[in-house]
């Protein structure tokens, strides 16, 4: 299927899921300075498009030279998803990035959750590849595409205060445990998926 950047755009949109990923954004920004927000949200959403963007350039390569599949890359995206939803059900998102980064002294999130593996996770890397692998003549619009989506995203984020306040904490813990559920779901798919493949049990 030919793609055109418009419709890249929409497709990158839809992996990155912007609105998905801000309950949990939220969460593990909770005892961020407010005015640090802004700063780190602009930042993980860089570090998400230079992971994503070496993906669309040379990520084929790095797997083939590693002996790797996008099977072994889904199942351990999948892996690592689970595990940040069950927290985020069971517990929140700040302790969990408590945890994570208790031994550093950091109290923000640096690349891990919120940049990879919930930005640029296993389907977005996987859908930047694809689109460079099928039509490689086009990787300008790709990469424009992209952008633009990556720029959503980093605008989404940093608008999560606002959005916090105008829906509230309770519905904000609502939906954060909601997306918790879904994460589990979309992080068993992505494992089901991946072993699946792999065993050759694929239809």
């Amino acid at each position: 299927m030919t793609h055109d950047t418009v419709s890249a755009f929409v497709l990158l949109l839809l992996v990155l899921d912007p609105f998905g990923t801000l309950p949990v954004f939220m969460s593990v920004m909770s005892s961020v300075p407010p005015r640090r927000r802004v700063w780190v949200a602009l930042r993980e959403s860089g570090v998400a498009l230079a992971v994503l963007m070496l993906f669309m350039l040379g990520g084929e390569a790095f797997l083939r030279l590693l002996r790797l599949s996008e099977r072994s890359l889904e199942v351990a995206g999948g892996v690592i998803l689970l595990l940040i939803a069950i927290r985020i059900i069971f517990g929140s998102g700040q302790r969990l990035f408590d945890e994570v980064r208790a031994d550093a002294g950091q109290r923000e999130p640096l690349v891990f959750p919120v940049a990879v593996p919930l930005l640029a996770g296993p389907s977005a890397m996987a859908t930047v590849m694809l689109l460079a692998s099928r039509q490689p003549a086009q990787l300008a619009n790709w990469v424009l595409a992209l952008v633009a989506a990556m720029a959503v995203c980093a605008v989404v984020l940093m608008a999560s205060d606002r959005l916090n306040r105008w829906l509230g904490e309770s519905v904000v813990s609502a939906i954060e445990k909601l997306m918790g559920l879904i994460l589990c779901a979309v992080a068993v798919e992505m494992i089901l998926a991946g072993l699946t493949r792999y065993f050759g049990f694929a239809t």
